[in-house]
């Protein structure tokens, strides 16, 4: 997926989930943040550097700028990371469609509902045995990255317990059920779930495990206009 009209500023403050204020030039301005989460090891005031999709000055929207991407500053090196909550979605529908998983999927939708749950993605696609395989895709972003460790979730995630039951429910129905986390930059050494902050998901995504849903990682080839599941 690609953003247009991209340009740079520096984060100042966050007042709420949905706003930021970035210096952009000599200007400060307010952007919508396209991440409800905290995200404050991301977003550190007057020292930040981020990356805005810019709409246009008649776009017909509340703010002009949407932030996008951050540059995080490590010991080792600066990382480009992708903070935009909807694109792993639209990444991920993307891997599908080319070729990503084994078989040949003829059929994807998005947001699928099945009994109290609705999952991010629902495909049908023929397996080795050219039968027909129908499945549910939920997916999550990763945004988290401790020395090369990246977490999932940032804070606790009553919706992800949710959809990680609804997996589990899918898959005793018969359907082929998958877990994908999309981690929203280009390098990292492992993955594992944040059981410190959220213990009950990290204890719910091993139970979905051993009962069989698909939980997969992937990382991304990531640009300040871009981003690519690999």
């Amino acid at each position: 997926m690609r953003y247009e009209n991209i340009i740079t500023g520096i984060f100042i403050d966050r007042p709420n989930r949905f706003i930021a204020y970035v210096k952009i030039g000599d200007e400060v301005c307010q952007c919508h943040v396209k991440n409800t989460g905290r995200c404050k090891e991301l977003l550190i005031p007057g020292k930040s550097k981020v990356y805005l999709e810019d709409h246009g000055a008649n776009a017909k929207r509340k703010t002009r700028y949407s932030l996008v991407a951050v540059i995080k500053e490590t010991e080792k090196e600066n990382i480009l990371i992708n903070m935009d909550s909807q694109a792993p979605n639209k990444v991920a529908r993307e891997w599908l469609e080319s070729g990503g998983l084994e078989g040949n999927i003829t059929y994807i939708k998005a947001e699928k509902t099945f009994e109290d749950s609705r999952f991010d993605l629902y495909f049908e696609y023929d397996d080795e045995k050219n039968q027909l395989c129908k499945a549910f895709m939920e997916v999550k972003g990763v945004t988290l990255e401790e020395n090369g460790v990246v977490r999932f979730p940032d804070a606790p995630t009553q919706r992800g317990v949710k959809h990680l039951e609804g997996l589990m429910k899918a898959k005793k129905a018969g359907y082929v059920t998958y877990l994908l986390f999309v981690v929203q930059m280009g390098k990292f050494e492992r993955f594992e779930p944040n059981g410190s902050t959220d213990p009950v998901f990290a204890n719910t995504l091993r139970k979905a495990e051993e009962e069989g849903v698909i939980v997969i990682v992937k990382g991304c080839r990531i640009t300040p206009d871009s981003l690519q599941i690999l």
